[in-house]
């Protein structure tokens, strides 16, 4: 009797621990690679979703060391291609918690005013940086950037 309750809950543990894949949250989705850019090493990547509700969610995830659960890096989506001095800012993205090193947000508009989709991210003239602060000196710290839309090459 012994053997068969081993047996059944050996059972029960193995086919409670299968991977079951789960439907993606998004209708569509494009990745772009972030870059190292400056001493501080991190990379990352941020995915583009377009959500059942037609709107744009911006996640960027870094690779790196965690931080504190009170720091927050910034991060922009710039017009233009990265490398634009004094590129203009198209959208301040929600900040990325050092604790779990992502951070999601929900896009509707741009800066500008326009109106932007997952159509047209994919033909945005743009770039997206994460700072180290968001004043001061550390400002001007990227820990990563990116080129996105348009002008991302692999």
């Amino acid at each position: 009797m012994r053997k068969l309750v081993l047996a059944f809950v050996i059972g029960v543990l193995f086919v409670g621990c299968t991977e079951v894949e789960r439907p993606s949250r998004y209708v569509r989705s494009t990745v772009y690679e972030l870059q190292q850019a400056s001493d501080y090493k991190y990379t990352g990547e941020l995915e583009v979703g377009e959500l059942p509700t037609g709107e744009l969610e911006l996640v960027i995830t870094l690779k790196g060391e965690k931080g504190s659960t009170a720091v927050t890096y910034p991060a922009h989506l710039h017009y233009g291609p990265y490398g634009t001095p004094d590129a203009p800012m198209a959208a301040m993205l929600s900040p990325i918690y050092a604790s779990s090193l992502v951070g999601a947000t929900i896009l509707t508009e741009l800066s500008n005013g326009n109106v932007i989709n997952y159509e047209s991210f994919l033909t945005f003239n743009g770039h997206v940086k994460v700072h180290l602060a968001s004043e001061g000196p550390d400002y001007e710290v990227i820990l990563v950037a990116g080129d996105v839309g348009a002008n991302y090459q692999e």
